[in-house]
């Protein structure tokens, strides 16, 4: 895994870990307290191997069974039909980050004129085996009313499920976390992935906010082209999925290339259309 990608995992769950001292403190708990001897340049123990790794190209094991919010038994795959998948890992009793990266992924999501339900589907999956079908309902109540619109209800999904199921996504798109004891939180990094109609890994995103742009271009990508119109087409040409930043970066030299092509089409144009008025002109 690349070195940027680690540390940005390293420093989210680091944030989680500070939050849960801080808030353990004011009400009065013993909180986190340094564990003395270890170096500064040591990762501390709750954070053990705790990192969201790129599996590019991976295919998601779609037969996994999982709880709907209804508690309906579902498969995986049930979401892996026509359309890209937005792929969020967060756990439903989580404090602070999960609740964070569900709000950063609505908000992007919201900006889009392309809808979910519509032109692709969003599935969290709680990584903890504690939680609920109720709980799950409860969020996704949440987060289809933030989002506001119609027929949201059928393009957001929130899934709970077995250890063993749980491990097996998670491991299969590279995201680890760890439950702490002292915190009783799970130490996890922040991100989601957009993954293609058929259940491979397509595109990583990380923090807790994310460009509306970048989110279409990867749907875009995603979809192999079912999902945006011709002009996002001709921009995403122009814009290339950096996996080291998790985001879409301007291609000059591409964008030289687009623009001549339209500068040629012109001027084609226009010497067709002189061409036939002096024709006719002179008949």
């Amino acid at each position: 895994m690349n070195t940027l990608v680690k540390l940005r995992a390293v420093v989210v769950a680091s944030i989680l870990a500070l939050t849960a001292a801080v808030v353990s403190a004011q009400t009065g708990g013993e909180g986190m307290r340094p564990q003395a001897g270890i170096p500064s340049s040591q990762m501390p123990g709750a954070l053990e191997g705790v990192e969201f790794e790129q599996r590019l190209n991976t295919a998601l094991p779609l037969d996994l069974a999982f709880l709907d919010e209804s508690g309906r038994e579902v498969k995986l795959g049930d979401y892996f039909v026509r359309r890209p998948v937005v792929l969020t890992f967060v756990y439903y009793e989580c404090a602070m980050l999960c609740s964070q990266v569900m709000n950063g992924v609505t908000s992007a999501l919201s900006a889009l004129d392309e809808t979910a339900g519509r032109d692709f589907e969003v599935v969290a999956v709680s990584f903890d085996p504690r939680d609920t079908p109720m709980a799950a309902a409860a969020k996704k109540k949440a987060y289809v009313d933030r989002y506001g619109r119609q027929g949201a209800e059928q393009g957001f999904h929130f899934l709970t499920g077995s250890e063993a199921s749980i491990k097996a996504l998670t491991d299969a798109a590279g995201f680890k976390y760890a439950w702490d004891e002292e915190t009783q939180q799970f130490a996890h990094a922040s991100g989601f992935v957009v993954a293609t109609p058929d259940g491979t890994l397509s595109r990583y995103f990380f923090g807790i906010e994310y460009a509306p742009r970048d989110i279409k271009f990867a749907l875009v990508e995603s979809s192999a082209g079912r999902v945006g119109s011709l002009v996002d087409q001709v921009l995403l040409y122009c814009y290339h999925y950096d996996p080291k930043t998790g985001s879409y970066s301007f291609v000059a030299m591409k964008a030289v290339r687009v623009g001549g092509a339209f500068t040629l089409l012109a001027l084609a144009g226009f010497v067709v259309v002189a061409l036939r008025r002096e024709h006719r002109a002179g008949h």
